[in-house]
Order: structure tokens, then C-alpha cells, then sequence
């Protein structure tokens, strides 16, 4: 498989779980675990369906583990921003990252609210909707707008931050220029199916990338990270060097 008809099989798994949420009556809570909802269980299985067609090993935050036929592991969840989506607050997505024996090699993230598409690819750059993306040029805190995940113990710092409920679409607003930083803030952290495909975009993009203790951030278990992504180097730095545990 090449890294072009990856990325459109990771589209095609993302657009089956929009057409599975679009089927479904009841999104509330699922009565299995805690923060998981019906339409969790009900994008999960759209996207493993494609993917599990495909041969691809997928980790996936509804249902663990599955193992493929080829060397690829899918780090997925269905729909990131699963409370927004029920809620009925405008800001959810299905993201997966897709690694090899050398680290990540795709990542694509789906707006299922706006339809926008972002993805990368490794050594070769990040796209929205086909058009290559970029980071904004902010390297001053005093000026950065910051997305967070957590609630922030004192302040930031920043000129202004969003805590918008979706890691995966505030990772490429990084990416798109959209917001100067993201960061999870006091105790909060991510699982790499929250993070590791805006992180890849992220990166592509020219974006900085970090974990704040000095983590890797590409794992293909479930273990939690603190990954952090500024618009330029200065930027990153201001953030590890503020927020470091």
C-alpha cells in the first residue's frame, strides 16, 4: 500500500463512521464504561470494518487491540470530542495515525462538523482539504492564543487560550495557524489515539512538537503522554520551559 491510498483508506474509515452516527438514534451514554457513549461504540465499529478489511493491526480507544495481516498499526479513535458531539457543541473528529517500522507514517484527522480534512505524510508535509498547511509565526507567549486540556492552575501567561473538548482538530489548528499552541495543562494528559495523528500533522506542518517530560510521544501502546505543539521553536521553549513537570 502507498502512502496515497493510506491516506484515502483513513478517510474512507472516517467517512464510514460520519455515515454511522448519521444512522444512529441514540448517542447518549453506552452503560459500559464511564465517558463513552453509543455513538462511540457505533463509530468504532464503521472505522474498524474498513480498516480490519484493509489488514491493519488498529488500537483503538473503544475496543483495544486488533491484530492485522500487515505491518501497519492504527492508532484510532473513532470520534475524539465524543461528549462535544453528544452535547451538541460543534467540535468532534475521527483521527488516526497509521505507524511502521519506523515511526508514524500517516495521520489524518476528519471534521465531522465542518467536513474539513486534514492529514500528513511523513517527510512529505501536511494538507487541509489538499492545500498545504502551515504554522503561524507567533514565538511570544504575551501574544499566543493556546489551546489546553485540563484546567489551568495559574495563568498562562498567554494573550488568550481555548479549551475546546477535541486534542486531535486543536493539534492541527496548531498545524493550520489557526491557534499558536496547545498543551495539556496541570495533571492532564492524552492517550496516543487522542494525540499521535495531529501530532504527526503537527510535525509535517513545521509546527513544534515536544513532550513536556521528554516522552516519545509515538508509542503503540496505551500508555498517556503530555504531547505539546507550538507555531515556532521559541514558542515550544517558553511553553516546556513554564509547564515542565
Amino acid at each position: 500500500m502507498d502512502d496515497k491510498a493510506l491516506v484515502e483508506l483513513l478517510f474512507a474509515a472516517s467517512e464510514a463512521a460520519r455515515v454511522a452516527l448519521g444512522e444512529l438514534e441514540d448517542w447518549g451514554p453506552s452503560g459500559e464504561r464511564e465517558g463513552q457513549y453509543r455513538l462511540d461504540l457505533a463509530a468504532d465499529r464503521a472505522v474498524l470494518r474498513i480498516l480490519g478489511n484493509a489488514g491493519l493491526s488498529v488500537v483503538s480507544e473503544e475496543s483495544g487491540a486488533h491484530q492485522g495481516t500487515l505491518p501497519l498499526l492504527a492508532m484510532v479513535d473513532p470520534i475524539d470530542g465524543s461528549t462535544n458531539a453528544h452535547r451538541g457543541l460543534p467540535m468532534y473528529s475521527t483521527s488516526i495515525c497509521v505507524l511502521d517500522d519506523q515511526g508514524p507514517w500517516v495521520g489524518a484527522v476528519k471534521d465531522h462538523v465542518s467536513g474539513r480534512r486534514f492529514h500528513a505524510i511523513r517527510g512529505q508535509g501536511a494538507w487541509r482539504d489538499g492545500s498545504v498547511i502551515g504554522p503561524s509565526t507567533c514565538s511570544t507567549l504575551s501574544r499566543a492564543i493556546v489551546g489546553v486540556s485540563g484546567v489551568p492552575a495559574a495563568p498562562l501567561g498567554s494573550w488568550q487560550y481555548r479549551a475546546l473538548g477535541c486534542a486531535s482538530l486543536e493539534l492541527c489548528a496548531v498545524a493550520d495557524g489557526t491557534l499558536d499552541a496547545y498543551l495539556p495543562v496541570g495533571a492532564a494528559s492524552l492517550h496516543p489515539w487522542d494525540y499521535q495523528a495531529g501530532a504527526l500533522i503537527c510535525q509535517e506542518a513545521g509546527a513544534g512538537l515536544a513532550e513536556r517530560t521528554g516522552r516519545d510521544l509515538w508509542i503503540r501502546v496505551d500508555e498517556v503522554r503530555a504531547p505539546v505543539a507550538a507555531s515556532t521553536p521559541e514558542l515550544l521553549e517558553i511553553l516546556l520551559t513554564r509547564h515542565a513537570r
